[in-house]
């Protein structure tokens, strides 16, 4: 079920408008555009999760005027997010253990009325345990997307990995943790609205 501490699970895609057109047939509940993130030539739509988490569809935007920064293919977690109390602080944590989730910064994105929100995340310097471990977030005085999303249910949430002992210990080391089984490195998500159900593997 639901990491501790999720944020937003990311679900890449080459194919974003189908993607989301896939979504909500099956669920019944059409995404939110996000926005656009010009540093990385993507766009996103969101849907809530219930609480404060969220599904976050990225792909490539065809209007920017970049290369996206990301290889999308076939859709697919990339990653995901969690939003602890102190991110400075579980950072300098995880690296006291030998564990790099890279330095935090800030980022932003312009919503499709133009606002500009703006937020803090650590970026690693790679996808640790192939996207497996999450990257930290802190949204600051920006109000959290979750306030303005319709919503479907998160069914399920599970992921595998061929070293999940070793992902195991890293996720503690972040105060978090995923329902995790030895196998092919993997997350698997099921959503739920009232047309039905869509799975992500």
């Amino acid at each position: 079920m639901p990491a501790e501490l999720l944020d937003h699970l990311v679900l890449g895609t080459a194919d974003l408008l189908g993607t989301v057109r896939r979504f909500a047939d099956a669920t019944g509940v059409d995404p939110v555009e996000g926005g656009r993130h010009e540093r990385w030539g993507t766009r996103n739509f969101l849907v809530g999760l219930g609480g404060t988490a969220y599904l976050e569809l990225l792909g490539p935007d065809v209007d920017a005027t970049r290369e996206p920064a990301f290889d999308f293919g076939a859709e697919r977690f990339l990653t995901w997010a969690i939003h602890p109390a102190d991110i400075d602080a579980v950072l300098a944590t995880a690296r006291a253990a030998g564990t790099d989730l890279g330095t935090i910064g800030p980022l932003s994105r312009k919503t499709p009325n133009g606002e500009l929100l703006s937020w803090r995340v650590s970026t690693p310097p790679e996808y640790l345990y192939d996207g497996l471990v999450p990257f930290l977030i802190d949204w600051g005085t920006t109000p959290h997307p979750t306030t303005t999303l319709p919503t479907v249910d998160l069914v399920s949430l599970h992921a595998t990995h061929p070293q999940a002992d070793e992902l195991r210990a890293v996720l503690q080391l972040l105060s978090t943790s995923l329902d995790l089984s030895t196998g092919p490195a993997a997350l698997t998500a099921t959503f739920r609205g009232p047309r039905g159900e869509y799975t992500v593997s």
